[in-house]
């Protein structure tokens, strides 16, 4: 028998586990899947879709359920009477409103006839999205927008796929978009015409409690283990280190395969709390580095700049000394600096995300208040991923 021949002790199936597995029901989102029924109930019955924007945190399941729902809404539609679904989905990260939009078109268009995201005016752009839809054999067409809080201020697309059949751009099709975000505030970030437009009904995740992540977890174990692997202390560890922190299950899930991969690694019979412990460490810095890379550039710039002052012992630091040596980093590695306004929303943003600390300092009546930033996060982990962006540092 060759090395990879030999039972597997550990894991009966490991892939239930992974990030891309769909469970056959989802733990404790009843409510929020009784909501996208309400919503979605319009499609069923032929009308026009109502818009929705899906808010939550990482990991608490938004995109899986609206995966879900839209998928039974797919199968479900057998039934329906004179009318055919079809749904478009797309993930805007690091993308601009004009390279979504060449997403979309090319959803509809073979491997051989795709276009580029570069050299076509927009409004090109958004003629040739209109006349795929209306070549479209669906009476309804749903088009999801994950990651759609990257778009930031450049909303152009949700204003235009909203209105199309309004401004007489399409004239069969009904369409309707899905957005799904992490940032609780993009809708404050959207132009007014585009909010009245689009913010039809909104579905808020909240993050999952200890109790919901050990049933979460409890249901993909079961699959994923075989028999008395797990000790029975190793799920409520997880789902309270997670809860604690991030409520995610996507993270907690990735802790109990982890845990799984440290026992069998070292060939131990049984996943204990021990194995729980180091798969926590690795994957929580796993994690800030993948956060960290999938930052915009900018980002990472301004990482970079309160980094250099955090070692020249000048953090805390204000915004506008920020401000001064960011503008010095971005000329030196050749990016144009953003405004002022910019950012202090990019500052906010990061602080969100735990990679600065923000704190309010007030100096008195007469002196007013105002926040400093400072650094929070591995150095280490920042100038490896700075590294593998290939800057010139």
């Amino acid at each position: 028998m060759g090395r990879f021949s030999d039972p597997d002790e550990i894991f009966a199936d490991e892939r239930v586990l992974d990030e891309d597995y769909v469970p056959e029901s989802l733990v404790a989102r009843d409510d929020e899947m009784s909501s996208y029924v309400e919503v979605l109930r319009s499609v069923a019955n032929g009308a026009s879709p109502r818009n929705m924007f899906v808010y939550g945190a990482p990991g608490v399941g938004k995109t899986l359920a609206t995966r879900m729902i839209l998928d039974e809404l797919l199968e479900d539609q057998k039934q329906f009477d004179d009318v055919s679904v079809d749904t478009v989905w797309t993930n805007c990260k690091s993308d601009t409103s004009y390279q979504v939009a060449c997403n979309l078109v090319n959803h509809f268009r073979s491997r051989q006839r795709q276009i580029n995201s570069t050299g076509h005016p927009r409004g090109a752009i958004h003629n040739k999205l209109w006349q795929h839809i209306d070549d479209s054999d669906h009476t309804h067409i749903l088009f999801v927008l994950d990651e759609v809080a990257s778009l930031d201020s450049d909303d152009d697309l949700l204003y235009q796929i909203p209105r199309a059949r309004s401004n007489g751009n399409i004239t069969d099709t009904r369409i309707g978009l899905i957005g799904i975000s992490n940032d609780f505030k993009f809708r404050d970030q959207l132009s007014p015409s585009v909010e009245a437009t689009l913010c039809d009904y909104e579905i808020h995740f909240k993050p999952y409690n200890a109790d919901d992540l050990v049933n979460i977890l409890s249901q993909r174990a079961e699959k994923a283990f075989r028999a008395n692997v797990l000790s029975s202390e190793v799920i409520p560890l997880i789902s309270a280190k997670v809860a604690q922190r991030t409520g995610s299950a996507r993270r907690a899930l990735k802790i109990l395969l982890t845990s799984g991969h440290t026992a069998r690694d070292n060939s131990d019979a049984r996943v204990t709390e021990s194995h729980v412990e180091k798969a926590h460490q690795k994957v929580q810095r796993e994690l800030i580095k993948d956060e960290l890379e999938a930052l915009p550039t900018q980002s990472h710039v301004i990482l970079y700049t309160v980094l250099q002052l955090s070692r020249e012992g000048k953090t805390p630091a204000k915004r506008s000394d920020i401000l001064d040596r960011y503008e010095q980093v971005a000329r030196q590695i050749r990016r144009d600096p953003m405004s002022d306004r910019t950012l202090h929303r990019r500052l906010n943003q990061l602080s969100k995300q735990a990679f600065l600390n923000r704190s309010e300092r007030n100096q008195g009546i007469n002196g007013g208040s105002y926040f400093e930033y400072s650094f929070d996060g591995s150095q280490e982990i920042l100038i490896d991923v700075l590294d593998s962006q290939n800057f010139n540092w």
